[in-house]
């Protein structure tokens, strides 16, 4: 039988067609080229600073703002503590659970277990007075203040959020593939991202002050609000995993601080904060 060129180069272009739109579809169709309808879940560690802020102390008997008082992070290093359940308040954690509503977007609740501890022994000023019965431990301290300079002692002052500075949020974000940038071309062994976000949540710290040798109060309590914005790396792998590094900041506003035992004793703070977070995480369709 003669065969004829004609419809053997016909058939050649056909194949090699079909072939083509196979393999491209095949590309299109890889686990991590899409993201919609996908749960995502992470936990890490942070390092944590703050500005400097003024916080205003008001009770029955004495009403007094300390300017520009400083605190630091206490970080636990590496350490088992980040995955013992029993202990995993000891350190400065984050847990962030998310859902794509896009192959882009997601929505996401997420925890910062911070740790924010006032640093003690420090020169700060004072406005206002305090006016404590004679008998009270701290009534050395009575008196009017006018921009007087006052070192924060542990018989006057200890005050630290550091079990811890909970900001409990919800955040919008979105992820972009940046793998070519990197010649990947096999997006489910490895592929990178670049994450932005902003949230917004509510601080339920649980405040450790022993303020004018007072009884303290040491228990979670709703204090007041925080926004914030990150910017970060994620590197999937394997379809399922990622790892991530974040660089978050934003602003809380704390106006109803708990620090003695009495209830009308309160403190109230704002200021600026900033984290760099690493986290472990997976990803999994629903």
């Amino acid at each position: 039988m003669k065969l004829n060129s004609t419809k053997i180069l016909s058939v050649v272009f056909f194949c090699v067609l079909n072939w083509g739109a196979y393999a491209q579809n095949e590309v299109t169709t890889r686990y991590n080229a899409h993201n919609k309808g996908k749960v995502f879940l992470s936990w890490g560690g942070n390092r944590a600073a703050y500005t400097k802020s003024d916080i205003t102390f008001k009770g029955d008997d004495y009403n007094f703002t300390l300017q520009n008082v400083k605190a630091h992070d206490r970080p636990k290093g590496w350490h088992i503590d980040y995955v013992n359940p029993k202990r995993v308040t000891i350190s400065q954690t984050n847990f962030k659970l998310g859902y794509f509503i896009s192959d882009k977007y997601y929505l996401a609740f997420g925890f910062d277990h911070m740790k924010y501890d006032m640093t003690q022994d420090q020169y700060v000023n004072i406005n206002g007075y305090i006016n404590l019965s004679e008998d009270e431990a701290g009534a050395g301290y009575n008196g009017v203040y006018n921009n007087e300079s006052i070192q924060l002692t542990k018989d006057f002052l200890e005050y630290e959020h550091t079990d811890g500075l909970n900001y409990v949020y919800l955040e919008f974000g979105r992820f972009d593939d940046i793998s070519s940038l990197f010649r990947i071309t096999n997006i489910d062994k490895i592929q990178v991202n670049i994450t932005e976000g902003i949230g917004i949540g509510g601080l339920y710290p649980k405040t450790n002050t022993t303020l004018l040798s007072k009884d303290r109060y040491d228990e979670f309590h709703v204090a007041g609000f925080g926004v914030s914005l990150s910017a970060g790396v994620n590197v999937k792998f394997f379809k399922y995993f990622f790892v991530q590094g974040d660089l978050k900041g934003g602003y809380i506003n704390m106006p109803d601080v708990r620090t003695t035992m009495n209830s009308s004793d309160k403190a109230s703070q704002d200021f600026m904060f900033f984290e760099s977070v690493f986290s472990l995480g997976g990803i999994f369709k629903i």
